[in-house]
């Protein structure tokens, strides 16, 4: 999800033929085998032949999307999407932080299609029901995953606030089916606590729109002891609002370097000074990717803050939407991103600095960050604390 004036944003799908012949009888050629379509591609053609000649009626509205989805399959583009029309409304409705959900984040294994649960939000509903972080996803509402990709098993998942949906997941050699109730995020995408000792936890869900000015909003004033920011399960969202929470921490500087074919780089910096002394530990998981990672990444390349946890998912890929002019909307692979350092995520992610177990419960990382923020803050004089 991702830059400026343009929406960007940051499960393997392959293509395949299906060919006649060995599968049964196969039809002799007609008398207009080698007719054209005047004036139109082959695309046209093939699509006229089909709806004329298949033994199911098909439309052209139809065949069009299949047609769509198959050239975004060949590209390989594992973020690849087609919309059609209306449907991305609710992705745009995501973006501004308007949406319901169950509290998890999903994700592949390379070389492998069953979708799995990434990580699970602490006090969403996923966890509440006791879904947990390895689950591979069979059903949704009884409907079997098998064969769906990440956006369906996750457009499934979604939908209005207080309505329940069922989870079906293999955990081993057990399958366990959960009720979760929807619940609404918006505002919530950012969430302050000030706990005992003086360290304020800042827990961000999405990088919707506005949630930089609010991470920003919570730095100040600054607590006695240090900040722990809490990026587990935040699948990312827009560029421009992890570019600002991360500058909330920062005097200035690189954040991000994004690129894009054909197109000089473009760096963005912390144009805004942000506390750039109080002690930060940012908590990470499998299920911290995109516009998550690279405030992560910036963080910690610009040696502003200790990460714990585990490592993050490795998305370092910016999607872009492209209207249709039938309303349908396509979203596809534009650019890359780096880190200060120069690092691409894409497929590696950002190994902790302080490595804790995904297996234990999340209580354990936020001790463990607790822990390392006391050892910071008695590591600082005097003068450069406040």
């Amino acid at each position: 999800m991702f830059p400026s004036g343009r929406v960007l944003r940051g499960a393997a799908m392959a293509s395949a033929v299906l060919g006649a012949y060995g599968l049964g009888a196969v039809g002799g050629p007609g008398p207009d085998r080698h007719a054209a379509v005047a004036d139109g591609s082959v695309l046209d053609e093939a699509a006229a032949k089909i709806g004329g000649s298949a033994a199911r009626p098909v439309g052209r509205a139809e065949l069009d999307r299949h047609a769509i989805e198959g050239m975004l399959r060949g590209l390989g583009d594992a973020w690849a999407r087609y919309y059609p029309a209306r449907r991305y409304d609710d992705v745009e409705g995501r973006l501004n932080g308007h949406y319901s959900g169950v509290g998890l984040w999903l994700g592949a294994e390379d070389g492998d299609e069953r979708v799995r649960v990434a990580s699970v939000q602490p006090g969403g509903a996923a966890e509440r029901a006791g879904v947990r972080a390895g689950d591979v996803v069979t059903a949704v509402d009884g409907a079997p995953a098998a064969g769906w990709d990440l956006a369906r098993v996750a457009a499934a998942l979604r939908g209005p606030a207080g309505d329940a949906v069922d989870l079906t997941v293999a955990r081993g050699s057990r399958t366990r089916t959960f009720r979760l109730v929807r619940t609404p995020v918006g505002k919530g995408d950012v969430t302050v606590t000030d706990g005992p000792g003086g360290v304020r936890t800042i827990r961000v869900g999405a990088f919707t729109r506005g949630t930089g000015d609010r991470v920003r909003a919570a730095v100040e004033p600054a607590p006695s002891a240090g900040f722990v920011l809490d990026l587990r399960g935040n699948p990312g969202g827009l560029l421009e609002e992890s570019v600002e929470a991360a500058s909330a921490f920062l005097a200035g500087g690189p954040v991000v370097t994004y690129e894009r074919r054909g197109e000089p780089s473009r760096r963005y910096t912390a144009d805004r000074p942000g506390d750039a002394r109080t002690p930060l530990v940012v908590l990470v998981d499998a299920g911290t990717a995109s516009a998550a990672e690279i405030v992560a990444g910036s963080l910690r390349d610009r040696d502003r803050a200790v990460l714990v946890g585990s490592r993050t998912y490795g998305k370092g890929s910016v999607q872009e939407p492209i209207g249709l002019s039938d309303g349908s909307t396509i979203e596809l692979t534009v650019g890359r991103y780096r880190t200060p350092s120069g690092r691409n995520l894409d497929g590696v992610g950002v190994e902790p600095d302080v490595a804790v177990s995904a297996d234990r419960p999340p209580e354990a990382a936020e001790q463990r960050a607790r822990t390392v923020l006391r050892g910071l803050d008695a590591t600082l004089p005097d003068k450069d604390r406040g």
